[in-house]
């Protein structure tokens, strides 16, 4: 008997995606790099490669499994996505566009709201946020759309520009302001609109992402009924700050993806090209290079995972780890597109050559990622905001914190099956940040498994590199509790920043404390470890010396993934771990 897909856990089931959308550096098939590089010249998507998508059953996954579709929790659609994103960037735009769409008719919406949605979108249809306005941008508390009441319904006047999925879409969480209630959101059906009400904009021609539905809608008395409301009238700015924190965290899957691929590009072309009678393999700022982008793309999967299982485990939390994502996440992957395209040199300029010619669209591409869903400097002020308050009790141990980490970074078991709610999402942590409170017990944990399992050279290493960031993050907090922070500020700015880098070493310490017991005392099991620590270090002290030295397993991972269909990775990393036992 054949088990459903959705039955498999979600490795096996990114496994089946993998294999069906194919090598990207093969020739032929319209997730090739090839066939993605011809058509977006065009400004067009590769013939096949959404229905091929769709055929696969991706859109099920927009859907949760208790509305009838297959997504059980956050982390799946994030390897989901990855696997979509590392070959089309723009294809997975398109289904994360219709997932911001759709979130709030999960988290508020009403038997008949959710029924109809879940079935147009397992049916094919697309989805969109439209919320923007021409003139306002993120400015959320400037909002010119109207709905008045008019007998059985509202009449909707108003733009909303630009728009991801606004023509392709069918339907729409509009925000507007409701006459007698507020600003609040409104579930749209464009096949339930009277003709000639309405009407779509023309496709915004932009840098990247080019086939992308970017448009808008204009809505002229335009009568949609009164079981349009989502949720509470009035509520539509805290709906609007709620769903976003879902997304955040879903776009660490497109930068993870980008990197993944760009790592792989500039590693080949190191192997493939000769200068000077050598591999430029060889030339140690090259290797320097790609090992960087190897260790940035490791934690960025340490940051991303574990706060996409929080909207099972912990949704409160992601107020604050959200936002922690969506900055981080995609500065990594920027800098990694960066280094890529320093190892490829000339070649990296061309629109043409090396892997078809696809580095450049994965560049134009990517930038978007730290743009959408709160532009960098936006999440920036929601982490300074919140910063005084996870200060002022950064060194008291949090109730029930092992408890929580364990469920957040024990790769042992799938996420829990994510229930929408949206009274489970919160506007602010409070002071609750476990991941950073956590460090002083996880370092203690540390130091014991170091005396007793790891390979002395690992251990002593592990043990520095810990002394160091005590040291830092004790003096960070410490000021921070004591002064006033102004978000708005630069200053508020560079320690929210300098916050991320810590949310991210201890993310990485937990990740090797609760999925490494088994491979912690063999020289990759750990020595990743010390390697990511030491690279995080130097984002916050450019005067710490990281280990610049390949390690020999380091090497032999990262060519066995190159030539093979696994990803760059974690799991490759305990993989080799093992073997290595």
């Amino acid at each position: 008997m054949n088990r459903h897909p959705d039955d498999r856990p979600s490795h096996a089931l990114v496994a089946d995606l993998e294999r069906t959308l194919g090598d990207p550096g093969a020739a032929g098939g319209p997730f090739s790099h090839a066939e993605t590089v011809e058509h977006e010249e065009r400004g067009a998507l590769p013939p096949g490669a959404v229905d091929l998508i769709r055929s696969w059953g991706f859109a099920r996954y927009l859907v949760p499994e208790e509305f009838g579709g297959g997504l059980r929790n956050l982390e799946q659609l994030v390897l989901l996505t990855r696997s979509l994103a590392r070959r089309n960037l723009t294809v997975a735009v398109m289904f994360g566009s219709a997932l911001l769409g759709v979130n709030p008719v999960w988290l508020w919406g009403d038997e008949e709201q959710r029924a109809r949605v879940a079935q147009g979108l397992l049916g094919g249809d697309l989805a969109c946020f439209a919320v923007s306005e021409p003139d306002h941008g993120s400015d959320l508390g400037t909002n010119e759309t109207t709905a008045v009441p008019d007998g059985d319904g509202y009449l909707l006047t108003g733009e909303k520009w630009p728009v991801g999925n606004a023509t392709r879409g069918r339907f729409l969480t509009v925000y507007a302001a409701v006459e007698g209630a507020g600003p609040s959101l409104l579930l749209v059906d464009k096949q339930a609109l009277p003709p000639g009400s309405w009407d779509n904009h023309p496709f915004v021609r932009t840098v990247g992402l080019r086939g992308h539905d970017l448009s808008g809608i204009t809505f002229r008395d335009t009568k949609v009924p009164a079981g349009a409301l989502l949720g509470r009238p009035g509520g539509g700015l805290t709906g609007i700050l709620q769903v976003l924190q879902i997304t955040r965290t879903a776009i660490g899957a497109l930068s993870i993806g980008t990197m993944d691929s760009v790592l792989r590009i500039a590693l080949r072309h190191a192997r493939e090209r000769v200068l000077y009678g050598q591999e430029i393999y060889r030339i140690p700022v090259i290797r320097r290079h790609l090992v960087r982008s190897h260790l940035d793309l490791l934690i960025a999967e340490c940051v991303t995972l574990p706060v996409a299982r929080s909207l099972s485990v912990a949704p409160s939390r992601l107020s604050l780890w959200s936002s922690v994502v969506k900055y981080l996440v995609p500065t990594l992957g920027e800098e990694v597109v960066q280094e890529a395209g320093r190892v490829l040199g000339a070649r990296g300029y061309l629109r043409e050559g090396v892997a078809g010619g696809v580095f450049q669209k994965l560049q134009r591409d990517h930038a978007i990622a730290s743009v959408f869903e709160g532009t960098t400097h936006v999440n920036l002020h929601s982490i300074a905001s919140q910063l005084p308050a996870v200060a002022r009790v950064a060194d008291r141990p949090a109730p029930g914190a092992d408890t929580l980490l364990r469920r957040l970074f024990d790769w042992s078991d799938e996420a829990p099956v994510w229930q929408p709610s949206g009274r489970a999402l919160r506007l602010t942590n409070a002071s609750e940040d476990e991941i950073t409170r956590g460090w002083g017990p996880a370092v203690a944990e540390a130091r014991l498994i170091a005396e007793r399992q790891v390979p002395a050279a690992e251990a002593d290493a592990l043990r520095k590199v810990l002394d160091a960031w005590s040291a830092r993050r004790a003096a960070f907090y410490t000021r921070i509790a004591a002064e006033s922070l102004d978000p708005a500020t630069t200053d508020g700015q560079d320690r929210a920043t300098e916050h991320c880098v810590h949310h991210a070493a201890a993310s990485c310490l937990y990740t090797w404390l609760y999925s490494f017991a088994e491979e912690r005392a063999t020289a990759p099991g750990t020595g990743w470890l010390v390697l990511v620590l030491q690279r995080l270090l130097r984002r916050l002290d450019p005067t710490a010396e990281p280990d610049e030295s390949l390690p020999p397993w380091l090497e032999e991972l990262m060519f066995a993934r190159l030539d093979g269909p696994e990803y760059f990775s974690l799991q490759a990393v305990k993989a080799a771990a093992a073997a290595a036992g």
